[in-house]
């Protein structure tokens, strides 16, 4: 049996489960059992974050490639139909 999380039994998680939802959204994880046996996890999911700031942005760029801007523009020429049709243009049948 894993040491690592609480133990909680199939009865405690019905009985109490608005408290261990409570614990969970907190961040703590749990190890449920049935009749003594291990069964399953109840881990917190991790919340996704929208806006990352300027000095986060600065810290995480530090070990970051230095690019070279007109390799990376002749790596985007090469790849991309610079002779696009115009959509408008009527083709013969």
């Amino acid at each position: 049996m894993s040491m690592a999380h609480p133990h909680i039994s199939q009865r405690d998680l019905r009985m109490r489960s608005r408290e261990i939802m409570d614990a969970v959204e907190k961040g703590e994880t749990f190890t449920v059992t049935r009749d003594g046996q291990e069964i399953g996890s109840l881990v917190p999911l991790r919340s996704r974050r929208r806006f990352v700031s300027r000095e986060e942005f600065a810290a995480m760029s530090v070990n970051a490639p230095v690019v070279d801007l007109d390799t990376f523009r002749a790596d985007q020429d090469v790849s991309l139909d610079q002779h696009q049709d115009d959509p408008f243009e009527r083709r013969p049948l």
